[in-house]
Protein backbone atom coordinates (compact mmCIF):
# COMPACT_ATOMS: atom_id res chain seq x y z
CA UNK A 1 0.00 0.00 0.00
CA UNK A 2 1.30 3.56 -0.85
CA UNK A 3 0.82 6.36 2.17
CA UNK A 4 0.58 9.84 1.99
CA UNK A 5 0.18 11.92 4.74
CA UNK A 6 -1.51 15.43 5.28
CA UNK A 7 -0.53 18.05 7.49
CA UNK A 8 -2.28 21.10 6.96
CA UNK A 9 -0.98 23.15 10.06
CA UNK A 10 2.98 22.06 10.23
CA UNK A 11 4.74 23.09 13.05
CA UNK A 12 8.58 23.37 14.26
CA UNK A 13 8.34 22.19 17.10
CA UNK A 14 10.49 23.29 20.62
CA UNK A 15 11.42 21.65 23.89
CA UNK A 16 12.99 22.32 26.80
CA UNK A 17 12.96 21.97 30.43
CA UNK A 18 12.94 23.71 33.90
CA UNK A 19 13.60 23.27 37.45
CA UNK A 20 10.41 25.28 38.33
CA UNK A 21 8.04 27.50 36.69
CA UNK A 22 7.29 30.61 37.70
CA UNK A 23 5.58 34.35 36.58
CA UNK A 24 7.44 37.22 35.77
CA UNK A 25 10.33 35.58 36.23
CA UNK A 26 13.77 34.71 33.90
CA UNK A 27 13.63 30.55 33.88
CA UNK A 28 16.62 29.36 33.12
CA UNK A 29 15.92 26.22 30.46
CA UNK A 30 18.05 23.16 29.62
CA UNK A 31 19.16 23.40 25.33
CA UNK A 32 16.33 23.40 23.19
CA UNK A 33 15.31 20.41 21.51
CA UNK A 34 13.64 20.84 17.64
CA UNK A 35 11.51 18.43 15.87
CA UNK A 36 9.74 18.70 13.15
CA UNK A 37 5.94 18.28 14.12
CA UNK A 38 2.26 19.05 13.61
CA UNK A 39 -0.04 15.85 12.86
CA UNK A 40 0.69 14.03 9.73
CA UNK A 41 4.18 14.80 9.49
CA UNK A 42 4.27 12.77 13.10
CA UNK A 43 2.66 10.15 11.46
CA UNK A 44 5.19 9.84 8.90
CA UNK A 45 8.37 9.91 11.19
CA UNK A 46 6.49 7.14 13.20
CA UNK A 47 6.08 5.29 9.79
CA UNK A 48 9.24 5.27 8.88
CA UNK A 49 10.58 4.13 12.31
CA UNK A 50 8.99 1.24 12.43
CA UNK A 51 10.94 0.45 8.80
CA UNK A 52 7.72 1.89 6.91
CA UNK A 53 7.46 4.09 4.32
CA UNK A 54 5.45 6.89 3.39
CA UNK A 55 5.55 10.77 2.08
CA UNK A 56 4.17 13.42 4.12
CA UNK A 57 2.74 16.14 2.26
CA UNK A 58 2.00 19.74 3.96
CA UNK A 59 2.42 23.62 3.06
CA UNK A 60 5.86 25.08 4.56
CA UNK A 61 6.91 28.95 4.67
CA UNK A 62 10.01 31.40 6.20
CA UNK A 63 12.60 30.36 8.45
CA UNK A 64 10.65 27.98 10.42
CA UNK A 65 9.54 25.80 7.12
CA UNK A 66 13.16 25.74 6.14
CA UNK A 67 14.26 24.52 9.57
CA UNK A 68 11.38 21.95 9.31
CA UNK A 69 12.78 20.83 6.12
CA UNK A 70 15.81 20.46 7.26
CA UNK A 71 14.87 18.17 10.35
CA UNK A 72 12.89 15.76 7.81
CA UNK A 73 15.74 15.68 5.57
CA UNK A 74 18.34 14.36 7.76
CA UNK A 75 15.18 11.67 9.24
CA UNK A 76 14.81 10.29 5.27
CA UNK A 77 11.29 11.11 5.44
CA UNK A 78 10.05 11.59 1.66
CA UNK A 79 8.50 15.25 1.68
CA UNK A 80 5.92 16.94 -0.77
CA UNK A 81 5.41 20.42 -0.20
CA UNK A 82 3.71 23.67 -1.38
CA UNK A 83 5.18 26.95 -0.89
CA UNK A 84 3.21 29.78 1.19
CA UNK A 85 3.98 33.49 2.07
CA UNK A 86 3.23 33.07 5.46
CA UNK A 87 5.84 31.73 8.57
CA UNK A 88 5.45 28.27 9.52
CA UNK A 89 4.35 28.45 13.00
CA UNK A 90 6.26 27.13 15.54
CA UNK A 91 4.73 25.27 19.19
CA UNK A 92 6.85 24.82 22.60
CA UNK A 93 6.73 22.73 25.59
CA UNK A 94 8.40 22.90 28.94
CA UNK A 95 8.90 20.19 31.55
CA UNK A 96 9.11 21.72 34.98
CA UNK A 97 11.69 18.72 36.17
CA UNK A 98 10.53 19.69 39.92
CA UNK A 99 7.12 18.45 39.95
CA UNK A 100 7.35 16.12 36.54
CA UNK A 101 4.64 18.52 34.82
CA UNK A 102 4.50 19.70 31.33
CA UNK A 103 3.07 22.58 30.02
CA UNK A 104 2.33 22.79 26.37
CA UNK A 105 2.01 25.68 24.40
CA UNK A 106 0.37 25.46 20.83
CA UNK A 107 0.67 28.19 18.20
CA UNK A 108 -2.71 28.73 15.79
CA UNK A 109 -0.47 28.54 12.48
CA UNK A 110 -0.12 30.82 9.76
CA UNK A 111 -3.35 31.76 7.47
CA UNK A 112 -3.76 29.13 4.83
CA UNK A 113 -6.35 29.93 1.82
CA UNK A 114 -8.42 27.32 0.21
CA UNK A 115 -6.49 27.45 -2.99
CA UNK A 116 -3.22 26.93 -1.35
CA UNK A 117 -5.06 24.01 0.97
CA UNK A 118 -6.47 22.76 -2.39
CA UNK A 119 -2.71 22.69 -3.94
CA UNK A 120 -1.46 19.78 -1.21
CA UNK A 121 -4.81 17.80 -2.52
CA UNK A 122 -2.97 17.74 -5.98
CA UNK A 123 0.40 16.81 -4.69
CA UNK A 124 -1.63 14.22 -2.93
CA UNK A 125 -3.15 12.95 -6.11
CA UNK A 126 -0.28 13.04 -7.78
CA UNK A 127 1.31 10.08 -5.51
CA UNK A 128 -1.24 7.91 -6.25
CA UNK A 129 -1.99 6.57 -2.49
CA UNK A 130 -4.17 4.04 -1.26
CA UNK A 131 -4.48 5.20 2.14
CA UNK A 132 -4.01 9.40 3.24
CA UNK A 133 -3.77 9.88 6.73
CA UNK A 134 -5.13 13.77 7.90
CA UNK A 135 -3.69 14.65 11.58
CA UNK A 136 -3.74 17.45 13.36
CA UNK A 137 -5.58 21.12 13.31
CA UNK A 138 -6.42 23.40 10.17
CA UNK A 139 -4.95 26.56 10.29
CA UNK A 140 -6.81 29.75 10.33
CA UNK A 141 -8.39 30.27 6.66
CA UNK A 142 -9.97 27.00 6.18
CA UNK A 143 -13.44 26.58 7.06
CA UNK A 144 -14.44 23.66 9.79
CA UNK A 145 -15.76 21.32 6.76
CA UNK A 146 -12.29 21.62 4.50
CA UNK A 147 -11.52 17.91 6.05
CA UNK A 148 -14.70 16.45 4.82
CA UNK A 149 -13.46 18.19 1.42
CA UNK A 150 -10.47 15.82 2.04
CA UNK A 151 -12.80 12.78 2.89
CA UNK A 152 -14.74 13.31 -0.60
CA UNK A 153 -11.18 13.65 -2.25
CA UNK A 154 -10.60 10.54 -0.94
CA UNK A 155 -13.25 8.66 -2.17
CA UNK A 156 -13.02 10.28 -5.74
CA UNK A 157 -8.91 8.35 -6.04
CA UNK A 158 -10.39 5.79 -4.05
CA UNK A 159 -8.26 5.72 -1.50
CA UNK A 160 -8.86 5.03 2.49
CA UNK A 161 -8.98 7.91 4.71
CA UNK A 162 -8.08 8.24 7.99
CA UNK A 163 -8.28 11.34 10.23
CA UNK A 164 -7.36 12.94 13.68
CA UNK A 165 -8.64 15.97 14.55
CA UNK A 166 -11.48 17.07 16.84
CA UNK A 167 -14.25 19.47 17.03
CA UNK A 168 -16.28 20.69 14.41
CA UNK A 169 -13.72 19.47 11.49
CA UNK A 170 -14.15 16.05 12.91
CA UNK A 171 -17.67 16.37 12.79
CA UNK A 172 -18.35 17.51 9.33
CA UNK A 173 -15.65 14.70 8.05
CA UNK A 174 -17.57 11.70 10.08
CA UNK A 175 -20.78 12.99 8.38
CA UNK A 176 -19.19 12.70 4.90
CA UNK A 177 -17.59 9.33 5.77
CA UNK A 178 -14.46 7.81 5.91
CA UNK A 179 -12.05 4.87 6.90
CA UNK A 180 -11.21 5.05 10.08
CA UNK A 181 -11.52 7.83 12.88
CA UNK A 182 -9.65 7.55 16.39
CA UNK A 183 -11.03 10.04 18.99
CA UNK A 184 -10.70 10.07 22.44
CA UNK A 185 -13.65 10.23 24.69
CA UNK A 186 -14.27 13.22 24.56
CA UNK A 187 -14.05 13.28 20.87
CA UNK A 188 -16.79 9.98 20.88
CA UNK A 189 -19.37 12.09 23.25
CA UNK A 190 -19.39 14.93 20.68
CA UNK A 191 -20.15 12.31 17.58
CA UNK A 192 -23.13 10.74 19.00
CA UNK A 193 -24.08 13.60 20.46
CA UNK A 194 -24.44 13.42 24.18
CA UNK A 195 -21.65 15.56 26.75
CA UNK A 196 -20.02 13.09 28.84
CA UNK A 197 -19.88 8.84 28.14
CA UNK A 198 -18.42 6.34 30.98
CA UNK A 199 -16.72 3.83 30.29
CA UNK A 200 -19.44 1.05 29.70
CA UNK A 201 -21.05 3.13 26.91
CA UNK A 202 -18.26 3.36 24.96
CA UNK A 203 -18.25 0.38 23.22
CA UNK A 204 -22.48 0.99 21.89
CA UNK A 205 -21.12 4.82 21.00
CA UNK A 206 -18.53 3.76 18.95
CA UNK A 207 -21.01 1.12 17.48
CA UNK A 208 -23.32 3.49 16.69
CA UNK A 209 -20.99 5.59 14.78
CA UNK A 210 -20.21 2.46 12.43
CA UNK A 211 -23.53 2.33 11.96
CA UNK A 212 -24.16 5.75 11.14
CA UNK A 213 -22.11 5.09 8.07
CA UNK A 214 -19.48 7.78 9.77
CA UNK A 215 -16.83 4.86 9.28
CA UNK A 216 -15.80 1.60 9.02
CA UNK A 217 -13.66 1.23 11.91
CA UNK A 218 -13.45 3.21 15.49
CA UNK A 219 -10.48 2.77 17.25
CA UNK A 220 -10.77 4.81 20.55
CA UNK A 221 -7.68 6.26 22.32
CA UNK A 222 -8.28 5.31 26.14
CA UNK A 223 -5.01 7.16 27.27
CA UNK A 224 -3.35 4.86 29.98
CA UNK A 225 -5.95 2.39 29.31
CA UNK A 226 -5.68 1.29 25.76
CA UNK A 227 -7.84 1.48 23.11
CA UNK A 228 -11.34 0.35 22.26
CA UNK A 229 -11.62 -0.95 18.63
CA UNK A 230 -14.67 -1.35 17.03
CA UNK A 231 -15.70 -2.57 12.89
CA UNK A 232 -19.35 -3.83 12.40
CA UNK A 233 -18.34 -7.38 13.46
CA UNK A 234 -17.96 -6.02 16.76
CA UNK A 235 -15.79 -4.66 19.42
CA UNK A 236 -13.15 -5.53 21.51
CA UNK A 237 -10.46 -3.80 24.26
CA UNK A 238 -6.92 -3.39 24.02
CA UNK A 239 -5.16 -3.08 27.24
CA UNK A 240 -1.79 -0.92 27.86
CA UNK A 241 1.10 -1.91 29.77
CA UNK A 242 1.92 0.37 32.42
CA UNK A 243 4.80 2.06 32.26
CA UNK A 244 6.78 5.41 33.62
CA UNK A 245 5.29 8.52 32.04
CA UNK A 246 7.38 11.10 31.08
CA UNK A 247 5.87 13.12 28.21
CA UNK A 248 2.12 12.82 26.80
CA UNK A 249 3.52 15.05 23.51
CA UNK A 250 3.33 13.01 20.17
CA UNK A 251 1.56 9.83 21.87
CA UNK A 252 -1.97 10.58 19.93
CA UNK A 253 0.19 10.63 16.34
CA UNK A 254 2.58 7.64 17.67
CA UNK A 255 -0.56 5.50 17.86
CA UNK A 256 -2.08 6.57 14.67
CA UNK A 257 1.55 5.83 12.88
CA UNK A 258 1.56 2.41 14.41
CA UNK A 259 -2.38 1.35 13.18
CA UNK A 260 -1.54 2.64 9.62
CA UNK A 261 2.21 1.04 9.20
CA UNK A 262 -0.10 -2.04 10.76
CA UNK A 263 -2.38 -1.51 7.76
CA UNK A 264 0.71 -1.21 5.34
CA UNK A 265 1.85 -4.40 6.13
CA UNK A 266 -1.45 -6.14 5.71
CA UNK A 267 -2.74 -6.16 9.35
CA UNK A 268 -6.10 -7.58 10.71
CA UNK A 269 -7.77 -4.54 12.34
CA UNK A 270 -6.90 -6.09 15.94
CA UNK A 271 -3.20 -6.14 15.41
CA UNK A 272 -3.50 -2.83 13.71
CA UNK A 273 -4.99 -1.26 17.37
CA UNK A 274 -2.75 -3.80 19.08
CA UNK A 275 0.32 -1.64 17.24
CA UNK A 276 -1.37 1.92 17.72
CA UNK A 277 -1.57 0.95 21.36
CA UNK A 278 2.48 0.00 21.58
CA UNK A 279 3.18 2.73 20.02
CA UNK A 280 0.98 5.35 21.60
CA UNK A 281 2.46 3.80 24.97
CA UNK A 282 6.06 3.23 24.32
CA UNK A 283 6.00 7.06 23.08
CA UNK A 284 5.14 8.41 26.66
CA UNK A 285 7.99 7.23 27.34
CA UNK A 286 10.48 9.53 26.11
CA UNK A 287 10.68 13.30 27.09
CA UNK A 288 9.85 16.14 25.25
CA UNK A 289 8.84 16.24 22.06
CA UNK A 290 10.52 13.06 21.13
CA UNK A 291 8.14 9.62 19.58
CA UNK A 292 8.50 6.19 20.29
CA UNK A 293 11.61 4.36 20.63
CA UNK A 294 10.93 1.29 18.04
CA UNK A 295 13.18 -1.06 20.88
CA UNK A 296 10.15 0.22 22.97
CA UNK A 297 7.62 -0.82 20.79
CA UNK A 298 8.21 -4.29 20.25
CA UNK A 299 8.22 -4.72 23.23
CA UNK A 300 4.93 -3.22 24.55
CA UNK A 301 3.62 -5.07 21.43
CA UNK A 302 4.28 -8.42 22.62
CA UNK A 303 2.98 -7.47 26.30
CA UNK A 304 -0.21 -6.32 24.45
CA UNK A 305 -0.54 -9.58 22.12
CA UNK A 306 0.82 -11.78 24.48
CA UNK A 307 -1.05 -10.77 28.15
CA UNK A 308 -2.79 -8.23 26.97
CA UNK A 309 -6.04 -10.41 25.62
CA UNK A 310 -6.78 -11.56 29.21
CA UNK A 311 -7.97 -8.13 30.48
CA UNK A 312 -11.18 -7.30 29.74
CA UNK A 313 -12.79 -3.63 28.66
CA UNK A 314 -15.13 -3.87 32.04
CA UNK A 315 -12.06 -4.41 34.08
CA UNK A 316 -11.26 -0.65 33.57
Amino acid sequence: MKIVTLTLNPALDKSASVERMAPESKLRCSAPQLDAGGGGINVAKGIQRLGGACTAVFPVGGLNGQRLLGLLAAADIPVQTIDVAGETRENFSVLETGTGLQYRFTMPGTHLTETEADACLEAVRALAPTIIVASGSLPPGLPDTYYAKVAAFAKDIQAKFILDTSGAALQAAANEGLFLLKPNLGELSALVGVPKLEMNQVDDAAMEIIHRGKCAIVVVSLGPHGALLATRDGFVHVAAPIVEKRSTVGAGDSMVAGMVWALGQGKQPLEMAQAGVACGTAATMNPGTELFRPADVWRLLDWIQTFGKRYRFTDF
